[in-house]
């Protein structure tokens, strides 16, 4: 599988999706946000976490308007994977990719810690290595992680079995307390914590391992 990572200036999490990427079996390619186009190869691209352009206005909503993310939408149109966390999650609502909007954190702090998830849908290529209703640890860091939609979005969203995952103890007030939502496909994952912090012992845990192996799995078998 060839996985794409793209950076923003203010990018501090693309070499940690990247080494996600690369132990589950992946080759991988480090994308400006400036360049014009993916390469054609890609299977899957990821937009990582950090403070893309500062967050100096809305998050995500600057970088939504990099040269390079026209070729992300016309991936994800032709069908290509894409995961987008924390703060490249934002960035996937700002383009449209992915309904919804990240607002401010309900607490209005920081946050971070390990938090507990609950695996909502277990049948897509991000999260056929978990069971249904499996409980995951995975860190959070974010100020505006809070999962914003509407009472009809919701129950879409709900219907179309697109929520991933939800906190167990929902730490910033997101809608139906929703972590992670999918595309219509289920090729897109945009997620708000961090499964690339959770694949090395050393750091604390590894949770995150199962997501980007049955990730590189199904891709591979696809």
């Amino acid at each position: 599988m060839k996985a794409g990572v793209i950076v923003f200036p203010g990018s501090n999490c693309d070499r940690d999706l990247a080494v996600a990427f690369e132990r589950a079996g992946a080759q991988v390619s480090m994308i400006w946000h400036k360049d014009t186009d993916l390469p054609g190869d890609l299977d899957i691209v990821g937009v990582p976490g950090g403070f893309s352009f500062g967050d100096y206005l809305r998050c995500g909503a600057i970088a939504a308007q990099s040269p390079i993310t026209r070729s992300l939408i016309r991936h994800t149109e032709r069908g290509g994977y894409v995961i987008g966390i924390c703060n490249g999650f934002q960035v996937l609502t700002e383009t449209g990719i992915l309904p919804g909007a990240l607002m401010r954190n309900s607490n209005l702090k920081f946050i971070c810690k390990p938090i507990e998830l609950q695996v909502e849908k277990a049948d897509c290529a991000f999260t056929s290595g978990y069971e249904l209703g499996q409980k995951i640890t995975v860190p959070v860091a974010h100020h505006d992680g809070n999962y914003t939609v509407t009472a009809e979005k919701l129950t879409q969203l709900r219907d179309e079995g697109r929520i991933a995952f939800t906190y167990v103890d929902n730490p910033n007030g997101s809608t139906g307390d929703i972590a992670g939502v999918v595309s219509k496909n289920r090729r897109v994952l945009g997620m708000m914590p961090h499964p690339e912090r959770a694949v090395d012992v050393n750091h604390g845990g590894t949770d995150g391992v199962a997501m980007f192996r049955s990730l590189v799995d199904s891709v591979v078998a696809a």
